[in-house]
């Protein structure tokens, strides 16, 4: 099943994603949060509700099936408190949940992946913000 499955990759391999699929695979993770520009740099349409990935670990396997219940555009300065929560990363501030999101898409991987030492995001910085259930721990 999970071969016909397209790939769900939480941020770069290593400790981050190890973090988020864990978070997934225990349930404190329902949500994630990606830039627009993402999307339009791979050439992948948004997500559709109802949409199922398999979600890949550090090593590349398969780990997880998730199934999208919810996806929004919104500005980075809209990001509500349960959106943050529920991404499972203890956030208990929007303040909090935008300094660990600035951390990771203001650091060497994320630029380097765009090419782009000196890329920012600010409050009107489009973002794709997904919720989504667990519906098979492989």
């Amino acid at each position: 099943m999970t071969a016909e499955l397209p790939p769900y990759e939480f941020a770069f391999p290593g400790p981050l994603r190890d973090q988020l699929v864990a978070a997934v695979l225990n349930g404190t993770k329902t949500s994630t949060t990606g830039l627009l520009q993402d999307n339009e740099i791979e050439g992948v349409p948004l997500p559709t509700v109802g949409s199922r990935f398999a979600v890949i670990d550090s090593a590349g396997r398969p780990v997880a099936v998730i199934e999208l219940v919810e996806v929004r555009v919104a500005r980075i300065g809209d990001v509500d408190l349960d959106h943050a929560r529920d991404e499972g990363e203890g956030y208990t501030s929007v303040a909090a949940w935008r300094a660990g999101h600035e951390d990771y898409w203001h650091g060497d991987d994320y630029r380097g992946w765009l090419g782009d030492p000196t890329f920012t995001i600010d409050d009107d910085t489009p973002a794709v913000l997904e919720r989504f259930r667990l519906v098979e721990t492989l």
